[in-house]
């Protein structure tokens, strides 16, 4: 199972954002020598600079010219998605079959549960998040944590709205790109037109992974 630092699939891939967080949290408590399970998230807060208070909200903002979609629909977004390209990372290097599953969580917001097949070790990975809405919630414009306190950006800038079949993903930068869609095999036209959409955008679409999905794998 994965330890709490990092997830799956659109928005669960986040341990750059939280990671390098958590390292200049870090950074600060060694500044004050003092242990990290004494060191408060208050304590931290009044140590921070206007600069990395500024970082840490970047880090749910949108990237230069994306938008997130209007007139959003939380609840014909839930369910779960696959995973059909996405732009490479380290964290989720190697993964196929990966899905992520939305839910309504007890006490507001969403569950996440993203879930992906390692080939090369034979097992199959799996973190659960939380995310909610930065602005209105008809606002595709979300954050989502699978790490203590911090957040990073899951912005939809491209959706069917009529019948939820199929969106683009994003981060707070353009090195963050996902193409989603509720079933494995996303015709083809489709998903080169999704792809020349984020292309137009400045996103690098010639790095594009396409994970595989087939049906000889059982998920946990």
């Amino acid at each position: 199972q994965f330890t709490p630092k990092g997830g799956t699939g659109a928005g669960g891939w986040l341990e750059d954002y939280q990671v390098q967080l958590f390292t200049r949290k870090t950074r600060f408590q060694a500044k004050l020598n003092t242990p990290l399970h004494l060191f408060t998230e208050s304590q931290a807060l009044k140590k921070l600079s206007l600069a990395s208070l500024l970082a840490l909200t970047a880090c749910v903002g949108t990237p230069e010219n994306v938008e997130p979609v209007s007139n959003f629909e939380l609840e014909k977004y839930l369910g779960t998605w696959y995973e059909i390209a996405r732009l490479d990372h380290s964290f989720e290097r190697g993964m196929d079959e990966v899905t992520a599953t939305y839910s309504l969580r007890k006490g507001g917001g969403v569950t996440v549960v993203n879930r992906g097949f390692l080939s090369k070790k034979d097992k199959w990975k799996e973190a659960t998040g939380k995310a909610f809405f930065v602005a209105e919630p008809d606002t595709g414009h979300l954050k989502v944590s699978f790490f203590g306190p911090f957040y990073g950006a899951y912005i939809i800038f491209e959706l069917d709205h009529d019948d939820y079949q199929y969106s683009l993903v994003a981060g707070s930068n353009k090195n963050y790109l996902w193409l989603m869609s509720r079933n494995a095999d996303l015709d083809e036209a489709t998903k080169q037109a999704l792809i020349e959409k984020a292309g137009a955008l400045g996103f690098d679409t010639n790095a594009l992974i396409f994970p595989t999905h087939t049906s000889a794998k059982s998920s946990p």
